[in-house]
């Protein structure tokens, strides 16, 4: 069926539930799971003529980014690892998460990507998050769409 995952988070509560969701559904198909966090490209400070000084380096950013993205990702490891499934992840940056998410679910020849409904923007919103309708949109492999029950 299906040997290798890829599922996407924001370390929101919502992505949170569906990469639980996404274990377990990878534990009944005994496949590899692949975690990803993609934090946005540093933005240089250009629309002022003093930059603070304590204003992040690109470097620092990157860093601090990474540590964010692998904090969001542990959850996920706990759990892949507790149900004897391999993990790996993979904090990314680019500004456009969509196109991203697909080209890693490429790069590390996923088969299918399971990602949640929506992030930080809430369930608030009437159709799908715009970063899982994009992924919907660009990809062509099988796209999992975990929607959340409220209780």
């Amino acid at each position: 069926m299906y040997s290798k995952i890829l599922m996407p988070t924001d370390g929101s509560e919502l992505a949170n539930a569906s990469i639980q969701a996404g274990i377990e559904f990878a534990k009944k198909v005994n496949a590899k799971v692949v975690g990803i966090f993609v934090a946005a490209n540093y933005q240089y400070p250009i629309y002022i003529d003093i930059i603070p000084p304590n204003t992040p380096t690109e470097e620092e950013y990157q860093a601090a980014m990474r540590a964010f993205g692998e904090s969001y990702l542990e959850p996920a490891r706990v759990a892949a690892h507790k149900e004897g499934l391999e993990f790996e992840s993979v904090v990314k940056f680019s500004d456009a998460p969509a196109k991203e998410i697909v080209h890693t679910a490429q790069q590390y020849a996923c088969d299918l990507i399971f990602i949640a409904s929506h992030g930080r923007s809430g369930v608030g919103q009437l159709l799908l998050g715009s970063t899982t309708s994009k992924v919907l949109s660009m990809c062509d492999i099988p796209v999992l769409v975990h929607r959340v029950k409220k209780h």
